[in-house]
């Protein structure tokens, strides 16, 4: 069955836009209260919980992809029955994973407080709270989050996202009047709970209506059980690599800095996460059309839409990285009311502005690669990538003086992404679809962009600073 891919990127890039909307509007809402109502040290324990919990949830070893990708053949053949036989082996993968995660967050509970530094609020009990956050975690496991593949694999992630804007939108609304209300920390976590059951209630009554006839049963076949598991060992490292890399950030800045420095670092990263995901709007869009595509048309059409994907990409991540050198840094100081606390000097919006671009300007090759099932060849780069970020990361923190220190942890993500993933992933693609002669091409183009993003984020720097200049005269 071959999908029809323009049609279902636009319905994922309208929902993908809904739901960025959300996430810009209701997160930055959410940290203001916090910053005003309960104080930096509770938004450093969000930050903190959430780090930790990243790093549980490896435990799902990234069944989710390696089952989407394997899906994506038999959804071009129209064959049900394998269709409903990974939907049952997905089932109970996740509910083993769920079981894991909650058995290794309990196992981590009694050294809770040992992975902050310095006090903690005098009202906060972090075992409990840390159990709540591991219970919201795991509950999606044990329900039916594992029916999100089917809509995935179809090229309808779209449904998927507007359930988690509208439930978004109704768990912030409900936070809010928490935060204003009671201020209490720990009813706002238990908030989360309930709305974590409706989303997924919500997402299977949504995969039965459009899918009705794919449910989970039947016995998958020996042969692609074995190339789940074997995706699933490429898959794994990768997430490895990943949770190293991104989420020790916040662990790190944590340990050696402690909870109002996390919260700084939180609201430099959380400004760039918001950004992010306008970008995320074009290329998260594409993946599962892809993965049909190359299914289902010939390799040089493929290439041709990817580098049309590529381009509009990198349009939109050069003018978002000039607004972020324009505004960054001004933004800061109006949300944080000039806390010298969390407002940093110049290189930290600077470098958080290259870390953005850097991390974004892959994330076409990052969805053809995903849409392709390209993990095996690329398997260890996110382990030597996190090695280098962590390395790098600790080694600054503890050279720089302390004004620095931050700015280390964000220079360890960059160097990381720039030298490590970037080259590697596409060596890989290249390598295994397109070709060298359609690499040059293709680093031409990036080329182009990265001069021309330069450019324009120089341009909105020097006119953010001529104009706070002129205004403080």
């Amino acid at each position: 069955m071959k999908l029809d891919f323009a049609k279902n990127t636009r319905r994922n890039m309208a929902a993908n836009a809904a739901n960025s909307g959300v996430r810009l509007l209701f997160p930055f809402l959410n940290r203001t209260l916090f910053l005003w109502l309960l104080g930096p040290q509770y938004l450093g324990l969000n930050g903190l919980f959430g780090s930790i919990l990243g790093v549980l949830m490896l435990a799902e070893l990234g069944f989710g992809q390696a089952v989407v990708c394997s899906m994506y053949k038999p959804v071009a053949d129209d064959d049900r029955e394998i269709l409903c036989a990974y939907l049952r082996f997905y089932r109970s993968v996740y509910h083993c994973v769920g079981a894991a995660i909650f058995a290794l967050g309990l196992c981590l509970l009694p050294f809770i407080g040992r992975l902050v530094h310095g006090d903690v609020p005098a009202d906060v009990d972090l075992r409990l709270l840390f159990l709540i956050h591991l219970v919201n975690t795991a509950a999606s496991y044990f329900l039916f989050a594992y029916r999100g593949v089917v809509l995935g694999a179809h090229h309808r992630n779209d449904v998927v996202t507007n359930i988690r804007t509208v439930v978004m939108a109704a768990q912030y609304a409900t936070a809010f009047l928490v935060l204003w209300l009671a201020r209490d920390y720990t009813l706002y976590v238990v908030v989360t709970v309930f709305f974590t059951l409706l989303q997924n209630l919500l997402l299977v009554k949504a995969s039965r209506r459009l899918f009705p006839d794919i449910e989970p049963r039947g016995v998958l076949p020996d042969d692609k059980r074995r190339q789940v598991l074997s995706d699933v060992k490429s898959i794994f490292l990768h997430k490895v690599g990943g949770v190293v890399g991104h989420q020790s950030d916040n662990i790190v800045v944590s340990a050696f800095l402690g909870l109002v420095a996390v919260a700084a670092y939180g609201n430099y990263f959380y400004v760039a996460s918001a950004v992010a995901s306008l970008v995320a709007i074009v290329s998260s869009s594409t993946v599962a059309g892809f993965g049909n595509k190359i299914h289902t048309e010939s390799e040089e059409s493929t290439f041709r839409l990817f580098m049309k994907v590529n381009r509009l990409t990198l349009c939109v991540v050069a003018v978002c990285a000039a607004c972020m050198a324009a505004l960054y840094q001004p933004f800061m100081r109006v949300w944080t009311k000039g806390d010298p606390a969390l407002v940093r000097h110049a290189w930290t919006p600077a470098l958080m502005t290259l870390c953005f671009y850097v991390q974004q300007m892959r994330s076409p090759l990052l969805a053809f690669k995903s849409g392709a099932g390209i993990w095996r060849p690329d398997r260890f780069k996110p382990i030597v990538s996190a090695a280098v970020n962590l390395c790098i990361s600790v080694a600054l923190v503890r050279a720089l003086p302390a004004a620095w220190k931050l700015d280390g942890v964000i220079a360890g993500t960059v160097v990381a992404y720039l030298f490590v993933e970037v080259p590697w992933e596409v060596k890989v693609v290249f390598d295994a679809h397109f070709g060298p002669a359609r690499r040059r091409e293709y680093l031409r183009q990036m080329a182009v962009f990265a001069v021309a993003a330069f450019a324009l984020c120089a341009a909105g720097a020097g006119a953010s600073s001529l104009i706070e200049g002129f205004v403080s005269k």
